[in-house]
């Protein structure tokens, strides 16, 4: 019989199978074109992609994708570029550099097949005029430690590149662009999908600048200046250049969490899926999540135990500490203190691309006796939350969750598991 740890890493891998590119590429390949197929792509799971569309398109085609180091894919037709995530390097300038080039010079009969998945903002890198690449990594590690929202960070992104908010699109112009997305931003928005390369954006500005002010977010003068004088303005919904663009969705994570529930109702357990978009702090959702799981297994209410709660999105983490973070295990050892060592209740929490933050780690798993075999390593688990260092203590223990590459991204995935009473 199957414990309750093995149970809860077979659904984290069911929906990760669910969203690999090569299962869900093929049928979202579109129609050949008069002239020419370039595909161009940037992500974590942008190179997976990029072979299945190889090894499924019949016919010349020939591009260039850029995806994160160690997530390299070899193919035959289409270079890989890899470039760093989740601060940008040289390399993701340069490659931003190269994929201007290559979609230069279009016609109206060529197609432009554009791959995108979670990691594109930090590895497509097109400083606007006047700023660097400098520039471009301080306000990415302030963005990061924020605590400010993907969506958000994304809007102050698009602003400052001379690629997003749907100036990669722009420069394709006359080419038609179809772009195929593996979301992995609460509530699908194509646009905070990499920053948009390829998309419409209907924030300004204005809305960047709300953003650093609500943060208390301090940039240099002349990084604000770039927003405050409208030069970073993105393309808007209206722009002529973009009417003949096609944005199809081929991975989403409510897609990954049916899969997971899947394969925990063939065990006779029932599954509620809370919600595929859940934002906050990290720390937050972990107490509220407790909360719930508590009340079920006191009360048999909302739902009966046993049950497994099953929620998506993507938190945030407003670092204080100097741990080694991950909004995963951040969630995971808030709901464990909140939890407080209640029999019965496990769970398992972890970011569908395999890092966590910055680590290696996908995630990790959470059991009852978990408070007090951290204690019994001399660890203490408040402190480690306040030093943001859910990685070492669950690391520590042994319950550090590693997948290495998974090759895709649908965001996070939080499952909880109430046992009967």
């Amino acid at each position: 019989m199957q414990t309750s740890r093995e149970l809860l890493r077979r659904m984290f891998d069911a929906a990760i199978a669910a969203a690999q590119p090569a299962l869900r590429v093929p049928a979202h390949l579109p129609a050949k074109p008069r002239g020419r197929l370039v595909v161009i792509g940037a992500g974590k799971a942008s190179a997976a992609m990029a072979k299945a569309v190889e090894d499924h398109w019949h016919g010349d085609l020939s591009g260039f994708v850029v995806t994160r180091y160690g997530y390299s894919i070899p193919c035959q037709r289409i270079e890989i570029f890899e470039a760093a995530h989740p601060v940008p390097d040289a390399r993701s300038m340069e490659g931003a550099q190269r994929m201007l080039a290559v979609v230069r010079d279009l016609s109206a009969d060529d197609l432009v097949l554009c791959l995108m998945s979670g990691g594109a903002s930090s590895l497509l890198v097109a400083p606007l005029e006047g700023l660097t690449l400098e520039d471009k990594q301080h306000v990415n590690r302030a963005l990061l430690n924020s605590g400010a929202s993907i969506g958000e960070m994304n809007c102050v992104r698009r602003h400052l590149s001379a690629i997003k908010g749907g100036r990669l699109a722009a420069a394709c112009h006359p080419a038609k662009v179809v772009t195929l997305l593996i979301s992995d931003v609460p509530g699908d928005q194509p646009s905070d999908i990499g920053s948009g390369p390829t998309v419409a954006d209907g924030t300004t500005c204005a809305d960047a600048l709300a953003i650093l002010k609500r943060y208390a977010i301090d940039l240099p003068l002349h990084v604000v200046e770039v927003l405050a004088s409208g030069r970073g303005e993105s393309v808007k919904p209206n722009d002529p250049r973009l009417v003949s663009n096609d944005v199809r969705f081929i991975a989403t994570p409510q897609m990954a969490l049916h899969a997971a529930a899947a394969v925990a109702k063939q065990t006779g357990i029932s599954v509620h899926v809370l919600g595929d978009s859940i934002e906050g702090e990290a720390r937050d959702v972990g107490k509220v999540m407790a909360a719930i799981a508590l009340h079920i297994a006191r009360h048999d209410e909302p739902f009966d135990a046993p049950c497994i709660l099953l929620s998506g999105g993507e938190t945030t983490v407003t670092v204080r500490g100097q741990g080694r973070g991950g909004r995963n295990v951040e969630f995971l050892l808030s709901l464990a203190i909140a939890l407080d060592g209640r029999p019965g209740i496990h769970a398992l929490a972890g970011d569908t691309d395999g890092v966590d933050g910055v680590e290696e780690i996908a995630g990790a798993y959470l059991a009852p006796d978990t408070l007090a075999r951290a204690w019994a390593k001399g660890i203490n688990p408040r402190e480690s939350l306040d030093e943001n260092d859910g990685h070492g203590l669950f690391e520590a223990l042994g319950d550090a969750i590693v997948t290495g590459a998974t090759l895709t991204n649908v965001n996070d995935f939080r499952a909880v598991l109430i046992e009967r009473r």
